[in-house]
């Protein structure tokens, strides 16, 4: 397969990376970006963190890969996928997709895991978080993040190392978490079993809100192809389910420091490195083990306890 990225008449270098980074499974890496309108979100719950300070852009979706994406997000809502109350366990996860804080895999990280979630009985909330500014124009936009994701311009520390880099992110965070606190008797949730699940930007974003969230304090995080620097661990740190392969072309090669950071706190961590899957596999269907990824996190929640009702 030929590895360029086209858009109308555009050639970007950098393509690999760029499709590995939006999740593409392998046989359609070379999908266009395609602008379409903004999909119904009828139960989308605006969060009071307010709109980005500066933000001149509006929100726009595109398709491509057979999945949508989200940029220029604005203004940051937490959409409900609730299981059947008969099967309800009253556990709760915060789903975070990913797309370096550019753009948002809302498909593919998003709503597809919050229903295998809801499927098992776990009440699932799909976080649309503020982003950077991205060019309105897709060919503009589709340079920049071909260049991103080809590693001129990622930073030597991982954001999940400075609160500070994701401030609105954060406040986004930390408002989920309350929320769902606050309508936890409606939504069937046990507010002391509410965890956070996260994909590459989005596996960020779990890890400074549970490393410095402060109110938010997940239950039990998951971490899916973010960067595994070495961090420091609180006593307290929740249990941790690592998912990377070994492939991946952006943090299959930055070690394990996260994972042995865990183990050094005495603190419960599971790891699974996956031989292939490249960045980015989420919920697709790929030849690769790293498929298994969900069923892997759904059996480490059971052991947990969180695929059944704490009472």
């Amino acid at each position: 397969m030929k590895n360029t990225y086209r858009i109308g008449q555009v050639l970007t270098a950098g393509a690999l990376a760029l499709a590995c980074a939006f999740g593409a499974p392998a046989q359609a890496q070379n999908d266009r970006m395609t602008p379409i309108a903004t999909p119904a979100q009828p139960d989308a719950i605006v969060l009071g963190t307010g709109p980005l300070p500066g933000a001149t852009a509006q929100e726009s979706w595109h398709s491509q890969y057979g999945s949508v994406f989200a940029r220029n997000v604005t203004v940051a809502t937490l959409t409900p996928f609730l299981p059947d109350p008969a099967k309800a366990t009253g556990a709760a996860v915060i789903v975070a997709p990913g797309g370096g804080f550019k753009t948002l895999s809302m498909n593919n990280e998003g709503w597809d895991v919050a229903k295998a979630l809801a499927d098992k009985g776990v009440a699932a909330f799909v976080l649309k978080y503020r982003l950077n500014p991205t060019p309105p124009a897709m060919d503009a936009f589709a340079q920049e993040m071909a260049q991103m994701f080809s590693g001129a311009a990622r930073p030597a520390r991982p954001p999940s190392q400075d609160p500070a880099a994701l401030a609105p992110q954060l406040a986004d965070a930390r408002a989920a978490f309350a929320l769902v606190r606050a309508r936890s008797r409606a939504w069937h949730v046990d507010p002391d079993r509410i965890g956070m699940l996260g994909f590459s930007a989005g596996a960020m974003l779990t890890m400074v809100t549970a490393l410095h969230g402060q109110d938010a304090k997940p239950a039990f995080i998951g971490d899916i192809y973010g960067p595994l620097a070495a961090a420091k661990v609180p006593a307290d740190a929740p249990p941790l389910f690592v998912a990377l392969a070994a492939d991946d072309p952006l943090f299959g090669n930055g070690g394990y420091g996260l994972v042995d950071s865990w183990r050094a706190a005495r603190r419960p961590v599971e790891f699974h490195l996956y031989e292939q899957g490249g960045h980015g596999f989420g919920m697709y269907q790929k030849p690769t083990t790293s498929t298994g990824w969900f069923d892997a996190f759904a059996r480490w929640l059971g052991m947990h306890g969180y695929l059944k009702p704490a009472h």
